[in-house]
């Protein structure tokens, strides 16, 4: 065993040679915040199409919950649900009127999963927890509900009425 196994620094710099940059999935709320700035002006739907095809799975990842919230509030949704079968097919679905979203795509969506995870902590088989966005000079608060049962895994973003 390594005689630095048990601090603080030998933790970050074994996260760090396996990949996970401590720095980045903290500040994953943030990116989110920016991105809905960057895009507000962007159809949404249009961007949600495109976006298995974007070289950065992560940054799609944080990309598609922008735009899913951006397309929440202009779309005047009750909520978008994302669900991911145990084979890895993504559908992801928005409740004001019965109609699919764009796939985000299974790397994409599998993504998604990880940082909503990331950014509200629920852990386990399921949790539910609010979620505030800053979206230019105004804020809204989502409910993150997340749900995951014989390998199928379901997010619902429910918006504010």
């Amino acid at each position: 065993m390594h005689k630095l196994a048990d601090t603080k620094e030998f933790t970050y710099a074994l996260l760090y040679e396996r990949g996970f940059n401590m720095k980045e999935k903290r500040n994953l709320h943030l990116k989110v915040q920016e991105l809905c700035d960057c895009y507000a002006a962007n159809d949404p739907l249009k961007e949600m199409s495109v976006i298995k095809n974007d070289g950065d799975k992560d940054e799609a990842a944080l990309k598609w919950l922008a735009l899913a919230a951006l397309h929440g509030v202009n779309g005047n949704a009750k909520e978008v649900t994302i669900t991911r079968s145990k084979t890895g097919e993504v559908r992801v679905t928005a409740k004001y009127r019965e109609s699919d979203l764009p796939s985000p795509g299974s790397e994409v969506g599998a993504k998604i999963m990880e940082a909503l995870r990331e950014v509200t902590h629920i852990e386990g088989a399921k949790g539910k927890t609010p979620l505030a966005l800053g979206i230019r000079n105004d804020s809204i608060e989502l409910q993150v509900k997340m749900k995951e049962k014989e390998g199928k895994e379901k997010v619902t973003l429910k918006f504010p009425e």
